[in-house]
C-alpha cells in the first residue's frame, strides 16, 4: 500500500511560483514509491480532473499537459521517496486542488490516464488571484 502525500499549496499572486511535493508516507511504502510513475491531476471547481504532468520512476520520462509546457517542471528525489511540481508564471486559470497519483503501470504515453493510477492523494489547494 502506497500512501501518496501532497504539500505546498497555497496562495500566490500571477506570475508567481510555488513547488508542491508529493511524499510517500512511511518506509515500507517509500521503498514501493520510489518504482512506481507518478502524475500530477489537477481539479478546479465545476471542471473535470485534467493531467497536469508525469514521471517515469527513473526520472527519465516525463511528459506534460499543452497548458503547463514551459512553465511547470516535475522531478523526483528517490532518495527522498517525493515528487515535485514547480510551477513558474502561474496564472488565475491555474487555480484547482492539486493531485498525486502513483501506480506501477504509469509510463511514457499512459501518464495522461488517470486509470493507470493505483493510489492518489487527498490534494492540495493552489489558488492564483491578484
Amino acid at each position: 500500500q502506497v500512501q501518496p502525500v501532497e504539500s505546498g499549496g497555497g496562495l500566490v499572486q500571477p506570475g508567481g511560483s510555488l513547488r508542491l511535493s508529493c511524499a510517500a508516507s512511511g518506509a515500507a511504502s517509500g521503498r514501493t514509491f520510489r518504482t512506481y510513475g507518478v502524475g500530477w491531476f489537477r481539479q478546479a471547481p465545476g471542471k473535470e480532473r485534467e493531467f497536469v504532468a508525469g514521471i517515469s520512476w527513473s526520472g527519465g520520462n516525463t511528459d506534460y499537459a499543452d497548458s503547463v509546457k514551459g512553465r511547470f517542471t516535475i522531478s523526483r528525489d528517490n532518495a527522498k521517496n517525493t515528487v515535485y511540481l514547480q510551477m513558474g508564471s502561474l496564472k488565475p486559470e491555474d487555480t484547482a486542488v492539486y493531485y498525486c497519483a502513483a501506480g506501477p503501470r504509469p509510463g511514457w504515453g499512459t501518464f495522461k490516464d488517470f486509470n493507470e493510477y493505483d493510489y492518489w492523494g487527498q490534494g492540495t489547494q493552489v489558488a492564483v488571484y491578484s
